[in-house]
C-alpha cells in the first residue's frame, strides 16, 4: 500500500506542472503548436494560411513587427500575416472586389499570438481598444484582420477618419465624419468587407472579424513556428 501511495504521489507530482500550465492567470488555455497540428488532421479548414502567399497583390505593413504601434515596442520578430483558411478565402474575394475599383488590401495585423494580447492588455487596460485576456482576441483565433485599402497603381493609402491604432472616438465606425473623402472611404471598406463575410469592429474602422469566428480556438503559436513548420 505504501508503494502504491508513493506511486500515486509521484504521478500527481509529475502531472502538477501540466495542470498549472494548462491555463494562465486569466483562465485561458491557449492552443500551442503541437495541439494545432493535431487539430488539422480532423479539421483541415483550421489551417493558418500565409496571406502573402495566398492572395496575389496583397500588401503587408505589419505594425507590431516594428515600433510604429501604440506600444512603441517591437512585438513580433517576423512581419507575417496568417489567418484560418476560410478567412483567407473570404479576404481573397474581398481583394478581388477592391481590385475592380483599382484598389487593394493592406494588412496591419492578422493572426496574433495570445501572448501579445496579454501584453497589450497589461500595457493598456481599456478593453474598448484592446482585447480582454480573459476571453482572448478574435485575432488569437486567426479570425480577425486589421487593414486598410490602397490605390493599386501608387500604393497610396486611401484617406480614413484616423490612423491605425487610434484610441479615439473618431475611430469608431458609427462616429459621424465631416470629411467627405474619409467618410466615403470608410463606407467603402466596410461595405466590401461585410459583403464578403466580415463584420467591422464597433470601435475600430480598420478591424474586421470573420463571421463564424466562434468555431475557432484561441492560439499562442509564434510566427517562427508557423514559418518553419515547427
Amino acid at each position: 500500500m505504501i508503494v502504491k501511495s508513493m506511486k500515486r504521489s509521484l504521478i500527481i507530482f509529475l502531472f502538477l506542472p501540466l495542470v498549472l500550465t494548462a491555463q494562465n492567470k486569466y483562465g485561458i488555455k491557449a492552443m500551442r503548436y503541437a495541439e494545432y497540428l493535431a487539430t488539422l488532421k480532423t479539421s483541415p479548414e483550421k489551417e493558418l494560411v500565409d496571406l502573402e502567399k495566398f492572395i496575389p497583390g496583397i500588401v503587408l505593413d505589419i505594425r507590431y513587427a516594428t515600433t510604429n504601434n501604440f506600444t512603441k515596442e517591437r512585438i513580433y520578430n517576423l512581419a507575417k500575416a496568417y489567418t484560418r483558411r476560410p478567412v483567407a478565402e473570404a479576404l481573397k474575394r474581398a481583394q478581388a472586389a477592391f481590385a475592380k475599383q483599382g484598389l487593394a488590401v493592406k494588412i496591419y495585423d492578422a493572426y496574433r499570438p495570445y501572448a501579445a494580447t496579454v501584453k497589450f492588455y497589461e500595457l493598456y487596460h481599456d478593453t474598448t481598444y484592446v482585447a480582454s485576456p480573459y476571453r482572448g482576441s478574435r485575432h488569437n483565433r486567426g479570425c480577425a484582420l486589421d487593414m486598410t485599402i490602397i490605390v493599386l497603381k501608387t500604393g497610396k493609402e486611401l484617406k480614413m477618419p484616423t490612423e491605425f491604432d487610434s484610441f479615439q472616438k473618431e475611430a469608431w465606425p458609427s462616429t459621424p465624419i465631416k470629411d467627405p473623402e474619409a467618410s466615403k472611404n470608410r463606407a467603402l471598406i466596410i461595405q466590401v468587407m461585410e459583403q464578403n463575410g466580415f463584420k467591422v469592429n464597433v470601435s475600430e474602422w480598420w478591424h474586421f472579424d470573420f463571421v463564424g469566428w466562434q468555431k475557432y480556438e484561441v492560439m499562442d503559436i509564434n510566427f517562427e513556428e508557423l514559418k518553419s513548420g515547427g
